[in-house]
Parts: C-alpha cells; structure tokens; sequence
C-alpha cells in the first residue's frame, strides 16, 4: 500500500459517519462542523486539523466516485524539518520539562552549525507528542467516565503477554464491547501480529456482528494498513489512543486483571500441555465465568447487557473483501506476475501496467486481479511452490541446542587450582628462619648444605 492510498484509508476515516444518507442536511453539517473542530492523528504520526470546506469537498468526491475518488493528487514535495531534529528537541524536553521551546531552538542551533527549526516549530511539534512542560511536570489532568450508550457502539483491542506454552510466551488477543464489558473475540497465540489480530476479528464479526468503532494502540498489529483497509472495507471507524495516554483502555485492562488473578494463576498448579488445552481454558472460564458474573460497575451480567438488540452481520462476500491482502506488482511481457516466489498468468491487456493483486493469506492459489480499483478477472497459477503466506505461519520449533559446557564448574575448578598453587610450605618456612646466622656470630657452612639438602628433599 502506497501513501497515496494510505492517505485515501485516512480521509475515508474521518468522512464515513458523514456520507451516511440517512443523515438528514442538519445532522451532516454539525457532524461536519464538529470533525473540523478538533485534531486527527495523520498516519505520520502528527496531529492534524482538517477545515470544514475540505471535509466537505471529500464527501462530494466520495459521493461521486466511491474510495477512489479520495486519493491525493501527485505533487512535487513539500520541504519539511528533519525528523532527527524533531527528535532531538523531544529528547531535550524530557531531560529537563523546565526548559522553553525558546531555549530548546537556541540548544538545537548551537549544536547543528546555527542549523534548526524555528521556535513555533518546536513549541507546535512538543505539543502534539504530548511533552507539555505542564504535562511532564506531574500536573495531573482530571479523565471524565465514559461509555457507549449500545452494544457494538465501540469494541476495544488490546493484547496480554500471558505464561510459557510449549518453551515460548503465549499472547492473547482479546476484543472487550464498551458498552457490555462482553469479550467478544479471544485467542492465544504464540505471535505478536497483525494476522492474529484478524483472525480474532474475523471470528468476533461473525459471531458478534459489526462494531461501530474499533479502538486500539499503537502497537505494530494495531497500526498495520492491513488493519486500516479491512476497517474501511466494512465500515468501521479505526480510532488509535494518544500516545502516552491509556486512560481510555482501561476497561479492557481491568479485564486482563482479572484473567490473571483467577485464571493464569493457576497456571502454575495445572500446566497446559499446549495452546490447544490454553485455548480450552480460556473460553471456559469466559462463557461459563466472566460472562454469568454481575459486573460492578454495570450491575448486570455481560451477557444480557449484550442482548436485546440487532447486530449488522456482514455478508459471507463481504468479510472474504475485507480481509483479503493486496500487493502491487508489474505485470510483465509475458503477461506474468510474481507474488512470494510464485507466478500467475494475468489478462493480456495488462501488459507493462501495475495491477493489484488481492489474495487470502492462507491461500496464495486464488487471486484476485484488480487494476485501477476495477476487478479484471482470475490470476492463473502457474509456479506455485509456495501456499501460506510467511506471515500466516506459526513460528516453526528451533531446537534447543545444548553447549554441554559447565560454567559453574569451570570457573570452581579454575579457583581451586589456583588456592592449591599458593599453598603455604611449612619446611621452607622453617629453613628461612634456622637461615644464616647460627647464634655464635659466623656463618655455619655445614648448616647450609644441610638446610639445602633438606629443602631439596621437601621439593
């Protein structure tokens, strides 16, 4: 994915609740108004306001030509700072928050040849990360309660670095519903990323129905186009927290509290024997559990407060789209593309263009061939050697390999030789002393020859 369609993944983020035609006129312009309001986090990771007539000018673009129709025109690039000096008076805030955006441009010009971003700069760039001097100091900040006023409203992922399975750490995936505290998708796994993470969703979408809005961190899993595009192929809003700020995952985390405290605990009494049997655990615990207790907070079970209404479920069509990848290739003269080592035979027409294939990573055999955002058929396969894309695999078993070095023994060895090596000689100690002068004032000669012949025979 480029940025120009990263950019189109953003656009279409912020515009989706307001292209919705069952919005009458007054309802979409305070929507619109209230979007252009406050800030959005850009896939750059900078904090963006976006005007009111722009918001505008992307809903009739959407209206008129779909997803496609918010893609940015190609332009000439813009000079900007360079990151390292952006990160250089990050680094310089929080080694001392006392210190101005004033005198942090005057640090970063003295050390980079008078070279350095302007005082706004500064100022604006600190501001978005969050590094106030306020906020550094300890000023706390009073968080207002919130909650979804319906199931599905907003569901919250995050992940738990739970115990050792089979010689390695197992994760778990968990997606809470806000308004229910209901899990509405779990799984253990053995790897941190974005695939696990749609597997969860995938299985959680069918079971459950559609949520309004998915809100994540920004872990790697989390922060994947892949996740960006299945979020906007079914209309769901992708929200990421505040860096520095998980106050609004705390619900979630109060969840993964209470796993440990009466599920993983018990792990050191009764060892699984794999995922499988940790897999079995959990969902027990969950449905029989978690989901028939009163929560606290909610006074009610999650199971019925997660009742008594209608989900959107997504059509079979609908989710395969979804979830399917896309990688860009060049179709060669041959009419030929290659995709992890194997290759397909494409539409002639397609020729020396770049199509976009879309395929189901744990199948590399059926692909689907788009170009320009229009389906052009069915690739061939032609070579296949491989099946599952490498990301799609579990992590293969390394063998552990044993050194059969004893380093507590050689280092215990190598001590007592040397104690032994200055052992004290006690003869030697006692010819030093009977040495030389023999009480009459002259040398013995004859006590000299005996003392060596003594020390001769202690050798």
């Amino acid at each position: 994915m480029d940025w120009r369609q990263e950019e189109a993944l953003w656009r279409y983020s912020l515009i989706r609740e307001a292209v919705d035609a069952r919005l009458s006129c007054g309802e979409r312009g305070a929507l619109v108004r209230s979007l252009a309001a406050r800030l959005h986090a850009h896939p750059s990771g900078e904090l963006r306001s976006v005007g009111r007539s722009t918001l505008d000018d992307w809903i009739r673009a959407y209206r008129a030509g779909g997803f496609q129709a918010l893609f940015p025109r190609q332009r000439a690039s813009v000079p900007r700072t360079p990151r390292a000096l952006l990160e250089q008076a990050e680094t310089l805030r929080r080694e001392n928050p006392a210190r101005t955006a004033a005198q942090i441009r005057r640090i970063i010009a003295a050390s980079n040849g008078g070279a350095g971003p302007s005082q706004s700069t500064v100022e604006r760039h600190l501001r978005r990360q969050g590094l106030t001097r306020a906020g550094l100091r300890g000023e706390r900040q009073a968080f207002g309660r919130f909650e979804a006023s319906a199931p599905n409203e907003l569901w919250i992922a995050d992940c738990l670095h739970g115990p050792m399975v089979e010689g390695r750490r197992a994760i778990l995936f968990a997606v809470l519903d806000d308004h229910s505290r209901a899990v509405v998708g779990a799984r253990f796994c053995h790897a941190e990323s974005t695939v696990r993470l749609e597997g969860v969703l995938r299985s959680a979408f069918q079971a459950r129905g559609l949520c309004q809005r998915l809100y994540v961190d920004n872990g790697a899993p989390y922060a994947s186009r892949q996740l960006a595009r299945v979020c906007a192929g079914l209309g769901i809003r992708l929200t990421h927290s505040t860096p520095g700020r998980p106050q609004g995952r705390g619900k979630i985390e109060r969840f993964f509290r209470t796993l440990r405290q009466e599920v993983l605990v018990e792990l050191d009494t009764h060892q699984p024997s794999g995922l499988p049997e940790l897999e079995r655990i959990l969902q027990a615990w969950i449905e029989q559990v978690y989901h028939r207790r009163v929560h606290s907070e909610t006074n009610t079970t999650p199971l019925e407060r997660f009742a008594g209404f209608s989900p959107r479920y997504p059509t079979a069509r609908e989710l395969r789209d979804a979830f399917l990848w896309a990688e860009t290739r060049l179709v060669t003269k041959t009419a030929t593309v290659s995709l992890l080592g194997n290759r397909y035979e494409v539409d002639q027409a397609l020729v020396g263009r770049r199509a976009e294939l879309r395929f189901d990573p744990y199948d590399l055999e059926l692909i689907d061939v788009y170009y320009a955002g229009r389906p052009c058929g069915h690739a061939v396969p032609h070579l296949i050697g491989r099946h599952v894309h490498p990301h799609a695999q579990e992590p293969a078993d390394e063998p552990r390999r044993v050194s059969g070095i004893d380093y507590l023994r050689l280092i215990t060895e190598e001590h007592e030789r040397d104690w032994l090596s200055r052992r004290i000689n006690y003869h030697h100690l006692h010819d030093a002393v009977n040495d030389g002068d023999d009480g009459g004032g002259h040398d013995n000669d004859d006590d000299d020859e005996n003392d060596a012949a003594a020390a001769a025979t202690a050798r």
